[in-house]
């Protein structure tokens, strides 16, 4: 026979509502109460039917990652957001759904509302750009969803996880000027992209910095796809005097770079030094290796989604957490010849 909460309280010899809050995981129970009450679980091998959490308040423990992909959607980086935040969601007893919401419709803020009555997620987990888009932020408020954003722009009041990409971008630069590099392009992300400014001015700081002046041919625009990088090295190198470096503000752009000079017969690193950004997956795929920064994404999503769950589950008010970055020097970057 199945085993219910109430055979669990019995057995615990507390009432059926502070089982509930144990498998809730609120704070108000007693740490000797809660060891007793998750012994009496294990030793029965309950498993809790969902309706039983809802006895100690009307909630879904639902939580509903929400992105904007319309430019890319294989990203390798908003995967493993993804997994990060289905991590925490796991560790927590916490359901987890993962939805396109894409800004550029005219019905964004009538499929916004629609999600929330129908699936009612007990928070939400924002990633970029949507992280700082305004109406979103406005409706959620306004509808009393507690969100936590990846990567956001705004600081203010904002809960999730961050990390200082300017100067990432900016070590990153310095890596290729060390290498005596003094022709270094810059293939940029979305323009609406946080990152994309960020990775963009660490750039341009690391440049000045080594008095170089900006040579605007040299900074081309991508959209975080390996096609774009493709397009954007193709411009570089048709340039009378082609970069001899190229930093690009994502992994797979960076990729495109690099199957572009192979196009135009670079070897790379010999003729090319290449880097990106992210440390995906593909960055150790690639031959020769990729060079990037390491922005721990998997990490992001389940720090993201254990400040939203902190709120939650009274554990306090949440906070901004950043993370730190480190370079990854493969064999895609050597010293200039």
């Amino acid at each position: 026979m199945r085993v219910r909460l109430e055979d669990v309280a019995r057995a615990a010899n507390v009432s059926p509502k502070t089982v509930s809050r144990v498998l809730n995981d609120e704070a108000n129970v007693s740490d000797a109460t809660r060891q007793r009450v998750l012994a009496a679980m294990e030793a029965m091998d309950y498993r809790p039917h969902p309706s039983a959490r809802s006895l100690a308040g009307n909630r879904s423990f639902l939580v509903a990652m929400l992105y904007d992909n319309n430019d890319n959607p294989a990203s390798t980086y908003l995967a493993e957001i993804q997994d990060g935040v289905l991590e925490a969601c796991d560790a927590h007893r916490y359901s987890m759904m993962v939805r396109p919401l894409r800004m550029r419709g005219d019905d964004f803020i009538r499929r916004l509302d629609t999600l929330i009555s129908d699936h009612h997620p007990d928070g939400v987990v924002l990633t970029p750009p949507i992280t700082d888009y305004t109406p979103l932020l406005k409706r959620l408020r306004e509808r009393n969803v507690p969100y936590a954003s990846v990567s956001p722009v705004l600081h203010d009041d904002t809960i999730g996880v961050t990390m200082d990409e300017q100067q990432a971008a900016r070590a990153i630069v310095e890596h290729l000027l060390s290498l005596g590099h003094r022709r270094i392009a810059h293939v940029v992300g979305i323009a609406d992209h946080g990152a994309s400014q960020w990775r963009l001015a660490g750039y341009r700081e690391a440049m000045a910095a080594a008095g170089l002046p900006e040579d605007p041919a040299l900074v081309v625009q991508g959209a975080f796809t390996f096609g774009s990088g493709v397009e954007a090295a193709r411009q570089l190198f048709a340039l009378p005097e082609r970069p001899t470096a190229v930093f690009a503000a994502n992994d797979d752009m960076a990729t495109g770079v690099m199957w572009a000079a192979g196009e135009y017969g670079l070897k790379v690193p010999h003729d090319l030094s290449v880097c990106g950004f992210d440390d995906t997956p593909l960055a150790r795929q690639l031959w020769p290796a990729l060079t990037t920064v390491q922005q721990p994404s998997r990490e992001m999503g389940r720090l993201a989604a254990l400040q939203l769950l902190n709120v939650l589950r009274g554990r306090g008010p949440g906070q901004l957490v950043q993370v730190p970055f480190s370079l990854q020097i493969r064999d895609s970057t050597a010293r200039l010849p």
